[in-house]
């Protein structure tokens, strides 16, 4: 028995090392994940004639909030977009969950008579599509979306990719014993998925409400299309309209005195960086939500007894 023991402790002494070299591997990855956004916001808060003259730094001369001063001269017009993108982003995403879960669940049971049709007819949307005009003519014509908040949620609230995932996860995670033990006892099938199926899932959809919510916040693609009323502009179409103006006051610069005076007293690539800043923050702190959820994720069906 003690050499047992003594074999144990000689290879937590012998781990000891190597925990030491991992956790520092980890450490200097972690680190490198996230000094690229540290870096931006430093430069967005660096003085745009300090970051002409020095050029990029860590600790740079002068500090400015001149950047953020030019991108909130929008005014009301900034935060509206805000208001726009947090709404679609909450909305679509639950919209997006509903339709997604409900698809998945539907072709990963086996009693579903039609279940290889559905899969195939989801399956074949991310082989093929209609083509960007005749998505317009539906959402615009048919559908009469257009300059409605609906247009920015409708469009990604169904992902083949992502049925395909979660119904890969309902028939992994969730034992069809469970089902059954509910029809058993009386329960219908919308009773079966709402108190027996959702609470395995979790992970799951986590994951898929996570890619979601990071599908509408970035999105600025749909707004171009489908959006002119400047009420309903989210933040990303926002921020874009922002940057092509500084573009065509650059471009035209050497044409016009009073373009030549906006130039010299915009800031140019710190604008850019606060740019990055106010879209990429917000959604940061989306993560936290979701972390606990993946990690189940990642180590479900691991350990088994």
């Amino acid at each position: 028995m003690s050499s047992v023991v003594r074999k144990k402790r000689d290879f937590h002494q012998l781990s000891k090392p190597w925990n030491v070299i991992f956790n520092l591997i980890a450490g200097i990855f972690a680190f490198l994940c996230v000094f690229p956004f540290l870096f931006v916001v430093i430069i967005s808060l660096t003085d745009e004639g300090t970051l002409a003259r020095d050029g990029y730094s860590l600790i740079p001369a002068k500090w400015s909030l001149g950047a953020y001063r030019y991108v909130f001269e929008s005014g009301d017009m900034l935060l509206r977009s805000y208001g726009v993108t947090i709404f679609v982003t909450v909305l679509g995403t639950i919209i997006s969950l509903l339709f997604i879960s409900l698809y998945a669940y539907a072709i990963s049971r086996k009693s579903f008579r039609y279940r290889n049709f559905f899969a195939f007819f989801a399956f074949f949307t991310m082989l093929f599509n209609g083509g960007l005009v005749p998505t317009y003519i539906i959402v615009t014509q048919f559908l009469g979306l257009k300059d409605t908040v609906w247009a920015l949620i409708m469009p990604l609230a169904v992902n083949a990719f992502y049925i395909m995932i979660l119904r890969t996860f309902y028939i992994t995670s969730v034992p069809d014993a469970i089902v059954e033990s509910g029809k058993i006892d009386g329960a219908g099938e919308f009773r079966i998925f709402l108190k027996l199926v959702l609470p395995l899932s979790l992970p799951g959809l986590a994951t898929i409400a996570l890619f979601s919510t990071l599908g509408y916040w970035n999105d600025w693609f749909n707004a171009l299309l489908y959006i002119d009323d400047p009420n309903l502009v989210p933040l990303q179409s926002m921020l874009m309209r922002i940057e092509t103006s500084m573009q065509f006051i650059m471009q035209n610069s050497q044409n016009s005195s009073l373009s030549l005076e906006a130039f010299r007293s915009m800031p140019q690539d710190t604008s850019r960086m606060a740019m990055v800043v106010l879209a990429t923050g917000p959604i940061i702190f989306a993560y936290p939500f979701f972390q606990r959820y993946f990690i189940q994720g990642l180590t479900i069906g691991a350990v088994k007894e």
